[in-house]
């Protein structure tokens, strides 16, 4: 039976029909486990990219068009015949049949390897309870390109001197019903990567085109060592990791729209996280003096380049530091970083080059106006907009703006040279806002009073003004330390350090207007 939805053509008819003749065959094409060697590493499984990694050596030096020599072939397989190994993969390439036998490529979606299957060796499996054996070489010729297999054989050089499985054992373990994408190529347009992400880290394994561009799966493999390099430097530095609501009674913490839902048992309207900043502070009034967050933050707002609903932030607070110590350690945390995991401090994106090596330069928000807008049209009321039409898109190198109005900074302190503006800073990189933090107003009254300013705007028609949070204003009145605090887009952090121009690159799933 096909599936509705699924493609009906030549070639998925076929899979359809080899797939119910591997079921004669084979019994269950779905078997629930395969039992890979443990020749590498006899505490983890074997992998097609560790056993690369580890007989990788084996392979004679290029020489040409020289093929090895049979001295060197012998040599290598002498030692190399020895080890039985047992690996699963995808068939990452159509089979090149020669007779009775035959060569294809296995892809765990890291590296190939290629087996050899001659009729005369190879076994197939029985994938019922009892087992069995069947035909191997009639369970390879029902086999498709992007197919999982098991094999279990020995190691090999071969003539043309590659690494190779000679297969004594074949186990079928899925079909691809679906032809896979262009293995040459991979896939060029956006919006079948981003929306079928799936497709695009099989395209991507099975690339053979080399450039400079990261693949699907490289960019988040380089999101995840950027995420653990970050939870490693605060671990260190004595943060606490906590995990707070994503579900709150009252959409506070930030300036946004919220999602909004029902929760039906208690009866009670919650909202999607915007910002976890409040219940992070209410920690440090417990006793807390260092904590962080890794979260999902939701805004109902636009989509763009530089936008998802759905983002990641890091939040952390840290108590008796101010904004200065924390421009400092953010500084120092992220030129960790980027070395970290790219080994270096320069960092290509787009059109620039970025060194996170240099100091981070710091300027006020009102003397970034200074040549750019003429000194009568710079009023306090339209400093942020004049800021964000003259200067924001020409921070190209690592900047740290300072010096916010107070009104447009709620939960920060005054500065206590000026008070007219708040002791607060956004980090600019490429023209991205990438963090913002602050020295963290403690003082109950005077954050009642800017959360009602905040009140009075929403009433005027700002949707995205702060509510009222009473349990948050009863928490600062039990005392907290002074405090800085700090947020970190992590989606844009990683576009930097990937060369991702839109934010759905960096994202598994990003949110796409559904197809019509």
């Amino acid at each position: 039976m096909s599936i509705p939805f699924i493609e009906d053509n030549d070639q998925t008819q076929a899979r359809r029909e080899h797939l119910e003749a591997l079921r004669v065959l084979v019994g269950n094409v779905y078997p629930n486990k395969f039992e890979r060697s443990r020749i590498v590493d006899a505490g983890k499984e074997d992998t097609i990219s560790s056993v690369v990694e580890k007989f990788r050596s084996f392979e004679p030096p290029p020489s040409g068009e020289e093929r090895p020599s049979t001295e060197v072939l012998e040599q290598a397989n002498a030692e190399l015949n020895t080890f039985v190994v047992r690996l699963a993969g995808r068939i990452a390439s159509p089979p090149r049949v020669m007779g009775k036998a035959a060569f294809v490529h296995l892809s765990d979606g890291i590296s190939r390897l290629q087996i050899y299957i001659r009729k005369a060796d190879v076994t197939g499996v029985h994938n019922s309870a009892e087992g069995g054996d069947v035909d191997g070489w009639a369970l390879f010729q029902l086999l498709d390109h992007g197919d999982f297999i098991g094999v279990e054989g020995y190691l090999f050089i071969t003539k043309t001197g590659e690494l190779s499985v000679h297969v004594q054992k074949l186990q079928f373990l899925s079909k691809a019903l679906l032809p896979l994408p262009d293995k040459m190529h991979g896939i060029h347009d956006p919006e079948i990567r981003q929306r079928q992400r799936y497709a695009d880290l099989i395209a991507g394994s099975l690339k053979h085109e080399q450039d400079e561009s990261l693949t699907s799966r490289e960019v988040f493999e380089r999101r995840a060592a950027t995420v653990r390099e970050l939870r490693r430097i605060l671990e260190d530095h004595g943060y606490v990791e906590v995990e707070t609501p994503m579900l709150t009674p009252l959409a506070t913490g930030a300036a946004a729209r919220p999602f909004k839902t029902h929760h039906n048992t208690l009866d009670i309207d919650l909202y999607a996280r915007i910002a976890p900043e409040l219940y992070l502070k209410r920690l440090l009034v417990g006793g807390f003096e260092k904590v962080f967050e890794l979260n999902r933050n939701f805004r109902n707002e636009g989509v763009s380049t530089r936008h998802n609903p759905e983002f990641t932030m890091l939040e952390f607070y840290w108590a008796y530091a101010d904004v200065n110590d924390m421009m400092d350690f953010c500084e120092n945390m992220l030129r960790t970083v980027v070395f970290t995991v790219l080994g270096h401090t320069h960092v290509k994106f787009g059109d620039h080059e970025l060194d996170f090596g240099n100091m981070f330069r710091r300027v006020g928000m009102e003397q970034s106006l200074s040549g750019l807008v003429a000194p009568d049209q710079i009023t306090n009321e339209r400093v942020l907009e004049l800021f964000e039409t003259h200067v924001e898109q020409g921070l190209v190198q690592p900047t740290f703006i300072t010096d916010f109005p107070k009104p447009i900074s709620p939960l920060s302190k005054a500065s206590p040279a000026n008070p007219h503006v708040a002791e607060r800073f956004e980090l600019y990189i490429a023209g991205m806002e990438i963090a913002n933090g602050f020295s963290e107003l403690n003082d109950p009254v005077e954050q009642y009073d800017r959360f009602r300013d905040q009140v009075k705007q929403r009433e005027r028609g700002d949707e995205e003004a702060m509510l009222m949070d009473e349990d948050y204003i009863r928490a600062l009145s039990y005392g907290m330390p002074p405090a800085a605090g700090i947020g970190i887009g992590i989606d844009r952090l990683v576009m930097l350090l990937t060369n991702k121009t839109s934010i759905r690159d960096v994202i598994l799933f990003p949110h796409l207007r559904p197809k019509e």
